[in-house]
């Protein structure tokens, strides 16, 4: 089963990018997916990476996207005590 990664909004894409930076503590969208593999010890270079282990991307993506599911769902209840 393939995984649709497009992005429903477009416009939401910088917002998303900046929450990504922010929850993988780097300087940039670009830069998070090296700073969580560094985190998680897996040697990941820049550019072509089709030798590492399926359990090794999914460290970095699943850290990644876990992080910022619970992220937003921090925000949302923030905002929702405002209200």
């Amino acid at each position: 089963m393939s995984r649709r990664n497009k992005i429903l909004v477009p416009s939401a894409r910088k917002g998303l990018d900046e929450l990504k930076a922010k929850v993988s503590h780097a300087n940039s969208a670009s830069d998070a997916k090296y700073e969580v593999a560094k985190e998680q010890g897996v040697h990941l270079n820049r550019g072509y990476n089709g030798e590492i282990k399926a359990k090794d991307a999914g460290k970095i993506g699943g850290n990644i996207g876990g992080s910022m599911v619970k992220e937003l769902i921090n925000m949302a209840k923030q905002d929702l005590a405002k209200k």
